[in-house]
């Protein structure tokens, strides 16, 4: 009967959504705002639809108090974590305990113009997700760097399948000179002296020598990606791309301790991070995969 499988289709659904509730919760505090399209596209991929996800998002709305909460703009909602959804996500033990720095006032921003920010994060995410280049929970949002200059933020730090990290900046409103004092935050944070007394069998090392050039310091300086997204009233992404590859060859180190590649979202999201995509700052116009990008020295 017509009913019977409608009923059917919605129990379904009701079950699938109390299944991946934890999964949903702990993808919104590590990401901070997500569609349910995106939610899918990282959570359950080979679904159809997004019942499932549409479910939970409605479970974890109606808890008392509410875990998440959301906006609508466009025919489409927009999810994120309120403090108590939060905090039981940091209840969990499932969450990195420097996943980001979120308050109060980043969770209201997410219903104003930062939110297209966060969610072409999240599309970057879910591009490398899709490539397998880096799962969804290896992903760590707005984590305080110190550099003599002050703290540098990137917008999101990327765990690759190889066991590297990449830097990700997400651009759509930012001037031209913020770009390029982007560039110099990561350059005084990549030369900042050591810190510590070290001991007699390793040498004292800097920040980013700590967290990211392994035991045996085999690995470089992090690549740090530039992706493009569209806004209104701004310059096309290919064109502040471009503006930018004018500009690097300024700040101290790019194309030699400083590995800058650039990209648009829409060229990141269509063809995926793994196809050549990438224009390596100082390398000409040629692009490249990821895993073609040249090393830091």
């Amino acid at each position: 009967m017509p009913g019977e499988a409608s009923r059917a289709r919605k129990a379904a659904a009701t079950k699938a959504g109390a299944d991946i509730r934890g999964e949903v919760l702990l993808t919104l505090a590590q990401l901070r705002q997500a569609t349910p399209r995106q939610l899918k596209a990282l959570l359950r991929p080979h679904q159809q639809d997004t019942d499932h996800v549409r479910r939970a998002l409605r479970n974890l709305l109606d808890e008392s108090p509410p875990l998440v909460g959301r906006t609508h703009r466009a025919q489409q909602s927009y999810w994120y974590c309120t403090p108590a959804g939060l905090a039981e996500a940091a209840a969990s033990g499932e969450l990195a305990p420097t996943a980001g720095r979120t308050t109060r006032k980043r969770i209201a921003a997410s219903k104003t113009g930062l939110r297209e920010h966060g969610l072409a994060l999240v599309d970057t995410v879910v591009a490398f997700h899709q490539a397998k280049l880096a799962d969804h929970a290896d992903w760590q949002v707005e984590v305080a760097h110190p550099t003599p200059a002050g703290n540098l933020v990137p917008d999101g730090i990327a765990l690759l399948n190889n066991g590297s990290s990449a830097f990700v900046e997400i651009d759509r409103t930012m001037s031209y000179a913020r770009l390029v004092a982007k560039l110099e935050r990561y350059e005084a944070y990549r030369s900042a002296p050591p810190s510590g007394r070290g001991n007699a069998a390793r040498a004292p090392r800097s920040h980013w020598q700590e967290t990211y050039a392994g035991p045996s310091m085999d690995r470089p300086f992090p690549p740090l990606l530039f992706i493009f997204a569209p806004a209104p009233r701004r310059a096309a992404p290919a064109t502040r791309e471009a503006a930018l590859h004018e500009r690097a060859h300024r700040v101290r180190g790019v194309n030699y301790r400083l590995t800058v590649a650039t990209t648009t979202l829409q060229q990141l999201t269509r063809q995926g991070p793994d196809r050549p995509v990438w224009r390596v700052a100082g390398a000409g116009k040629d692009r490249c995969p990821l895993d073609a990008l040249p090393k830091a020295r």
